[in-house]
């Protein structure tokens, strides 16, 4: 462990060695240690639910907004696609699908050709690209490792939440006829305003950390850090703790999982495209979507709610959500043309997938300590998220229209794929928790102080528990890995 430090001797008993007491800056430590260092009380459980229910109250609802938002934006240009944009921007297959993911939402109601609507999406896509990133962060700043998982899938089903609204209101824009605007410029329009209110919410509103949380009194932000157990952040850049996370082999299996699970991501622009293929209406194309936002929310909060109630199942759990992908490829696969609903079954199917990644998201955080390697850690598999996700849409060549064959194969390998890294990883930590169980318990003779100004206004040195030492997963022996 890299700490600046101090040290001096602490008297023990006559049977004990003395204990080094080392005084620590306060940029070595965890922003929670500040506000928590000295208390030795025992933490209420009823005192803690509470506020972590006041915390739910309100941040989720802001979390879940912001999610459903991104996601109604990132799936405009699919809705759009079939209410008239490729004609009307004089689109090719190709152009489609080179930025399928990129940026800016009014802004593409003005747009009449290609270069336009790439500006557009390019800037769109930078502005969303840290939203996940920020969601895991703030995930594990202000709730419990065990409560982590339930509320990733809370925030991440609102994708779901977002297919179905997006739904309805692509079905009201075929409606509204506006001499010189085509429907899919007022879809632009309307998802535009909404995130642009979104926004203004976010400015003012949504906490930075539980320890500065305005809706929390000092007691309860006191409450809020003691609870985690795991620490809030450090706003001190560690390089060892970068370093460690681009040795760590499990950084980069979750990356490798991230990026192949997000190639069939594609979908989520190409999905409405599909169904129209398979001679459903633009009308029932667009009400179908809906029905893919309501699967999306099902599976989610199943295997969330799965995992919190049964210990160290997420690599099961994620593994088993992937079987029905592999079922819905083989229908699209063999399938006669003719059955649409057989083929609309199979894409549906399909859509369970998902809940794999969500799983995923959510377990690479408990599984890494130490916030400049969780920040590094999130980065790279956000990294590998977004390559996968930029790679995904070359698939879909006009050359393999109407059937997709090649596109849908590669589907169901990349889910294999997922399947089998999700049991890898969790093999690999399971073989690293019973390795420290095994080791012989050392008796630790370090302490840790900083200097905290006491409510009479005294400098004093108070004891820093070890979980707010901003202490990497490696580092810290005594730290077990989710399952």
């Amino acid at each position: 462990m890299s700490l600046r430090r101090t040290s001096s001797n602490v008297a023990s008993s006559e049977n004990e060695p003395e204990k080094q007491a080392h005084a620590l800056s306060t940029k070595e430590v965890d922003t929670g240690a500040q506000i928590v260092a000295g208390l030795s009380t025992e933490l209420d459980p009823i005192e803690s639910a509470r506020v972590r229910r006041k915390i739910d109250f309100h941040i989720l609802p802001m979390m879940c907004t912001l999610y459903w938002m991104q996601f109604m934006d990132k799936t405009t240009l699919g809705s759009a696609a079939i209410l008239g944009i490729e004609q009307d921007t004089h689109l090719t297959t190709n152009h489609l699908n080179i930025f399928i993911w990129s940026i800016a939402l009014i802004c593409q109601a003005a747009c009449s050709n290609f270069a336009g609507l790439f500006v557009c999406r390019f800037l769109l896509g930078m502005c969303e690209g840290s939203i996940t990133a920020g969601f895991m962060i703030v995930s594990s700043m202000f709730y419990t490792r065990n409560e982590q998982t339930l509320r990733f899938g809370y925030w991440f089903l609102m994708s779901g939440t977002a297919q179905v609204i997006s739904g309805f209101i692509s079905f009201g824009s075929l409606h509204i006829n506006t001499k010189g605007f085509a429907p899919w410029q007022w879809l632009m329009i309307i998802t535009g305003i909404l995130t642009l209110i979104t926004a203004v919410v976010y400015w003012f509103f949504f906490p930075d950390s539980p320890t500065t949380a305005w809706f929390l009194t000092p007691s309860e932000r006191v409450t809020a850090v003691r609870r985690l157990k795991t620490g809030v952040e450090n706003k001190h850049f560690k390089k060892e703790q970068m370093i460690e996370a681009l040795k760590d082999p499990k950084t980069w299996l979750f990356a490798l999982f991230s990026a192949v699970e997000n190639i069939p991501n594609s979908l989520t622009n190409q999905r409405q495209i599909i169904v129209s293929s398979f001679g459903f209406s633009t009308l029932n194309t667009t009400l179908l979507g809906c029905v893919d936002g309501f699967i999306e929310i099902a599976t989610v909060w199943t295997g969330v709610t799965i995992v919190s109630r049964i210990p160290n199942s997420r690599a099961y759990v994620g593994a088993i959500y992937f079987v029905p992908t592999f079922i819905g490829v083989f229908m699209i696969e063999f399938l006669p043309w003719s059955n649409q609903i057989g083929l609309l079954f199979g894409v549906w199917l399909v859509d369970i997938g998902i809940t794999g990644f969500v799983l995923s998201l959510s377990w690479l955080t408990t599984v890494t300590a130490g916030h400049t390697k969780r920040v590094t850690t999130n980065a790279i598999m956000l990294s590998a998220y977004c390559i996968g996700n930029a790679a995904g849409p070359f698939m879909w060549q006009s050359q393999y229209k109407p059937r997709n064959r090649i596109p849908w194969i590669v589907i169901g390998i990349c889910y294999l794929l997922c399947a089998i890294l999700l049991l890898v990883i969790r093999f690999m930590l399971a073989r690293e928790n019973a390795r420290r169980d095994a080791d012989p318990a050392v008796e630790e003779y370090e302490e840790f102080f900083i200097e905290k100004v006491s409510d009479d206004g005294k400098r004093v040195q108070v004891k820093v528990d070890k979980e707010f030492l901003d202490m990497t997963d490696r580092q810290n022996r005594d730290f077990r890995y989710a399952l």
